[in-house]
Order: C-alpha cells, then structure tokens, then sequence
C-alpha cells in the first residue's frame, strides 16, 4: 500500500542524508556518539540512507595507530553500539571503519540497517601518491580471499560487488564505494549502476587543496550523469588531524547530474544535508536510454556477478513533504545566468536551423503572418536575426498581418510596429471578404448574420490566414514560416491542416511557450535589436495570449476579446505538466504532487524575472487537478494525429519535442482513460 498522497514515498522518492559529525583522532567512543546524534536527526527527517566519512569511527588520520590492538577493539565496540542502537532508527547508516579480518586491515564501508549489519565493502583503490599511503595500513579490497565476514556476532557479506536492495520500496537498490575508488578510470560503482543500483554512496575523506572542491563536484556530477543515479558524497570535517592535510567537510548529493544538496564547506561545527531522490526519473532514464542496458551487456559477467542484498525498509508514516526544489517553469533554468545561456543556445538553435532549410532550398525569402502575438513575434526575430547572419536583406522577409472578424486595435498596431521596427517588408491583407464567401459558401448562419461563432467560423478564418501564406510563398518564390508552438501542439491548439498547423519550416516546433516569453525578454535584454523594437516586444508580452477568432461587442476592442488560457489552461501548469508527461512518463498523480510543490506556495520554486508581479500565481490541488484533467484529455485522446503530421523544425530543448520524426511517437487513436482514472483515483 502506497504512502499518503502528500508523502514522498508515495511518488517514488526516497530521501537520503550526508552527514558531517564532529570527531576526534583515535576516539572511537566519542566518534560513535556523534554519529549516532546525526543517524538521529537523519531518522527524524524520515531518510532512508545515512551516509559517513571514511574512516569516520577511527577518524582517517590516524595513520601507524590504525595496527594498534587498543584501537581495533575500540572500534569494534563501537560498531556494536551503531548496529544495537540502529534498531529504532530509519535509515541504512553507512559508516567508514579500519577493520582487520584474517591479519589483513581493510578500509572499510559499513552497511547497518535496524539493527543488523547488511553487508561490508572494502575499498578497492588505495591511494599511494603524493600525500596518501593507505597500502602502508590497508589490504585492496578484491585481494581478500573470502565473501563473508563475521562482526559483531554477525556473519555478513563483504566485498565490493554487494548491491543493498530494498525488497518493499521499487527501485530503491543501494550501493556504496570509497573515496579514491571515484578516482579511477572505472569506478566499481559503475557495475553496480549497470546490476541496479539507483544510489550510489561514497565514504570520502578528501582532504581539500585549493581548486579540489571544483573537481569534486564535477566528479560527482558525471558519475550521477554517466552511471543513471543519485550519487552521495562525503567529506571528513571538524576534527581530524592537520598535522599534514585540511579539511572541509564537504557533503553533496547529485542525481543525473543535478546537484540536489550541498553543504557550507569549512564549518566549524559537524553538520547534516538531505534531499529527495526520484527513483521513479532514474528507472524512466535507465529504461529509455538503450545505450544503457548495451553497456550493462558488454559488462554482463561483472554484472551478473553482483550479490544482491535483500532488507527491508519501513516506509514512514503521514505526509512528508518533498525536500527538493522543483522549478516552476521545468524548460527554463531558475539560474539568471544559466537562462542566458540556455536563451541564447535556443535563439541561435532556431536561427541556424532556418539558416540551413534556406540554404538547402536555395530560397532567399522568408513569408510569415504576424498577428502580434507571442509565436509570430518571435519566429520573426528569429527569421531576422537569420537574414542577418545570412548576409540578406531584412526585406526578404514578406510580412503579413491579415486582420479577421475579432483582430484587436491593440495587437494589429504591434504587428505594424514589430514589422516597422525590424525593416522588414510589411504589408496587410483583411481576410474578412474571403472569409464571408468561403462561410456563404458552406452555408453557414455567420454569412447569413447570425452572430454564430463555433470551431467553423473559428477556422475558416485560421484557414484563410494560412492559405493566403502559402499563396503569397509561391508568388514570391519564399518559405513560409511557421509560428506555432510545442505547448499549443500538445493541446492541439491548433487548425489542422492548412491552418496554423501547416508551414514550410517551424523554427518553434519544440519551443513551450514560457520559454518562447522568456526567450523574448532576453532579446530585449540582451540588446538584440534597438531599443524602440525592445519596447513592442515588451508590449506584445504584456498583451493577453488569445486567438483572436470570436468577436467579443461591437467594433474593434482595445485588448483580445479571448483567452486561450481560459480555454485551455494557464500555459505555466500546462507547460509543467508537458514537461513531466513526455521527458519522464511519470504518472499524472506524481505530477500533480510536484506542481502542487511547486506552484502551491507564492515562494516556492518561484521565477520572479519570467512574469509581471501579477501574474506571480498560486494554485491549489484542486485548480492543478482540473487544468491536468483538460490537458490528458486534449494530449492523449483528441491532438495526436495533428502531431503525427508536424512540418519540419529543429529540437531546441532537452525537454524534447513532438514530432513523430524526433522525441514522441505515438498512436493517433489512443484512449486517456487510464490517465485520467489514475488522476481522479490517486489525487484527493
């Protein structure tokens, strides 16, 4: 039986803890008690793992003291005091310690779990260079000639090839190496991960150098990256000897790549972190990803060859909310300096992919409507940053903007100002009177002067648009430019066909709209053009996102008469729930749980820079709930046959895109049903 909703181990989440504690050189029983008050605060956070620092019973720095007998027996006795106090706590504790087994002295990974010592693994790289001489003390691990040991009463597994598997929590497989071992050109951790092992732990002392912090983090991060997992890692802290070395007590935990936790370094005092990892995202990764599991079978004997550990882990009870930030808009960075660049990588994406498609037709104009709105604008700046780098005319792009039954004052003057701006030949065709005759000719009430507007007089007017687009490219030997987006393609906010469905070449196929809204704030930031152009693209953001098709009174009103957002959701929860549907497959329940993280507290996971205060939102369950009902429905049941025929256009995002020739390939007679009955069932 699954957690509560609002509990973590209801998602696939598990959390897990590095921990920093407080010791001294040669002082097993002091050691002891201060892990122990961090295995305790681990416990109390409801965490799964706890990891120590190598060596952390002894200390690390104990050098010619770890063959004293004094010593060996301290630890052992302390060993015994974490494997009889364990009983009441949560997490599987991993502590460092210099065990001796059969005259040899090994660096040792201790596995306890409530009570009883899962297993031990040795360190299989020592490190006898520059300032490390551990083969002065210690045995590598692999050249122990037995697979079981007997501590504390307990006769258990011992080696580096043990994976601790948790037998009631799915995917929740444990591993754990020890500091040099990282190091090395294939870290044992790799054939775990490769056997199953989701987190990957790492009993560290790492004295600090100067620049080494850096290299950590970057280690860590590739292995996380490269191996599929979530990877811990400590760092021995206050109190070891500075005879020779320092110390800062670094504590990280990353998961593929993403640092989801780090400590203060230099502390002077000892100190815990702990973050949620998704085990749910790292099977959904290792499942997609066949380079993987090709790699696992090029390794089958190491692999095939790992003993699986199994114990048992008590979920804990009641809500536990999610220690993790989750980011408000998943396809946009909340770091101000990873936007740039990410804004700048997409910008320049779409203008060398337009660059190419013109070059490889040998076209030299570009044909795009302009209606004022977000997609058009930006795929003309797209389009004229691409002339620019092609050493054509801004003239070659054929602008227009083609006014229907409910164009606004308001976003017809900044289609006029944004094509003006740009110097780029602009003109404007009322569609009105072919709009009349194609609706007189179909018999429809609107022809007749019934103010009838259904999806009909809806299209014929999308329709019309692209019609004369595509009319007006074979006149002037161009390439029409699609504008439309990936959040409108996953809704299916779209006409099909020759509609605004249909272009030559879409450089926003793959783009979501909140990152199309960014995307243009960093234009004006960025001082991609001048500063009276920056000044449209400002309004045009500010203007209501509509299509513009129904009339809303008499005359021409000052702002769009619809929302498409009333119609079909904020694009913020939509694009969130995209995002998590097509990167990760998760289930609409865990989605709903993430977006509730995020969006549910005003200063949780908030991006201040991408909206205007007043559109800073909040939303509970039941608003998350009811607009992820509107985009199942729409996503699995009613658009994908609109998405099985998409124009071309380049993948911008790692979020993906939509296309059948790319990221999603799907059936176009699908049911949602099972989706929806998952939401309606499993949310509150």
């Amino acid at each position: 039986m699954r957690a509560p909703f609002h509990s973590i181990y209801s998602h696939g989440f598990v959390r897990v803890a590095v921990c920093i504690p407080s010791v001294r050189v040669a002082d097993p029983a002091y050691n002891v008690e201060h892990t122990l008050g961090l295995a305790r605060r681990a416990s109390e956070q409801k965490a799964a793992v706890a990891l120590f620092p190598e060596l952390g019973i002894s200390s690390y720095t104990c050098e010619d003291l770890f063959q004293q007998d004094a010593l060996q027996e301290a630890v052992l006795a302390g060993i015994e005091r974490l494997v009889a106090e364990s009983a009441e706590l949560t997490p599987v504790l991993l502590v460092g310690a210099p065990l001796r087994f059969q005259g040899r002295l090994f660096n040792c990974a201790v596995a306890i779990h409530r009570g009883r010592i899962l297993g031990i693994v040795p360190k299989s790289y020592l490190p006898t260079y520059r300032e490390f001489y551990e083969t002065r003390w210690f045995t590598r691990g692999r050249d122990a000639a037995w697979d079981q040991v007997t501590v504390a009463g307990q006769t258990v597994p011992f080696g580096a090839d043990i994976l601790f598997e948790a037998e009631n929590v799915p995917g929740f497989v444990l591993h754990t190496e020890v500091c040099e071992d990282v190091w090395t050109p294939i870290p044992p951790s790799t054939y775990a991960a490769l056997a199953g092992a989701t987190v990957i732990a790492n009993l560290s002392a790492s004295n600090i150098t100067v620049g080494k912090a850096e290299y950590r983090r970057d280690l860590c991060a590739t292995q996380s990256g490269r191996c599929i997992c979530a990877y811990l890692y400590s760092a021995a802290g206050p109190g070891e000897s500075t005879t020779d070395l320092a110390w800062d007590g670094h504590a990280l935990i990353y998961e593929q790549n993403d640092l989801l936790a780090e400590s203060p370094r230099f502390a002077d005092e000892e100190h815990m972190i702990a973050a949620d990892v998704d085990l749910e995202r790292l099977l959904q990764e290792r499942s997609r990803m066949n380079t993987f599991q090709d790699s696992a079978g090029d390794h089958a004997d190491r692999v095939r060859a790992m003993r699986r550990i199994p114990f048992h882990f008590p979920v804990p009870a009641g809500d536990i909310a999610l220690q993790r930030t989750v980011g408000r808009f998943p396809y946009v960075p909340d770091d101000a300096a990873v936007r740039d660049a990410r804004c700048y990588e997409a910008y320049n994406i779409q203008v060398h992919g337009l660059m190419k498609r013109l070059a490889a037709t040998g076209i030299k104009k570009i044909v795009i409507g302009v209606s004022g709105g977000l997609d058009s604008t930006q795929a003309l700046i797209v389009a004229a940053r691409t002339m620019d780098r092609l050493g054509l005319p801004r003239e070659n792009i054929l602008g227009y903007t083609m006014p229907g039954f409910a164009t606004s004052s308001s976003t017809k003057g900044n289609a006029w100002d944004l094509m003006r701006g740009l110097g780029i030949t602009a003109a404007e065709i009322d569609i009105r009177p072919s709009c009349l005759q194609m609706l007189r000719d179909i018999g429809h009430p609107f022809a007749s002067g019934e103010p009838v507007y259904d999806v009909t007089f809806e299209n014929v007017q999308a329709g019309e648009r692209t019609s004369h687009l595509f009319r007006l490219a074979n006149l002037h030997d161009g390439l029409v430019l699609g504008t439309g987006d990936l959040s409108e393609l996953a809704l299916g906010w779209a006409t099909y066909g020759v509609g605004d469905h249909m272009s030559h070449y879409n450089v926003n196929a793959s783009v979501p709209k909140t990152m199309i809204q960014y995307l243009i704030r960093w234009v004006i930031h960025s001082g991609q053009f001048n500063a009276e152009t920056g000044q449209v693209l400002q309004r045009i953001l500010d203007t209501e996102i509509s299509p513009e098709l129904v009339p809303g009174g008499e005359g021409e009103s000052a702002q769009p008469a619809q929302s498409t957002q009333e119609k079909i959701g904020p694009y913020e929860l939509q694009d969130f729930t995209l995002f998590y549907v097509t990167r990760f497959g998760f289930r609409p329940s865990k989605i709903a749980f993430l977006e509730l993280h995020a969006w549910g507290d005003r200063e949780s996971g908030g991006w201040p820079e991408l909206l205007p205060a007043e559109r800073r939102n909040q939303y509970d369950l039941a608003t998350i709930k009811r607009w992820m009902e509107v985009f199942l429905w729409r996503f699995f049941k009613i658009s994908q046959f609109k998405r099985s025929a998409v124009p071309n256009g380049p993948k911008v995002g790692s979020g993906g895109s939509l296309s059948p020739r790319g990221d999603w390939r799907a059936p176009s007679d699908s049911e949602a049903t099972v989706w929806l009955d998952e939401l309606r069932n499993a949310v509150p």
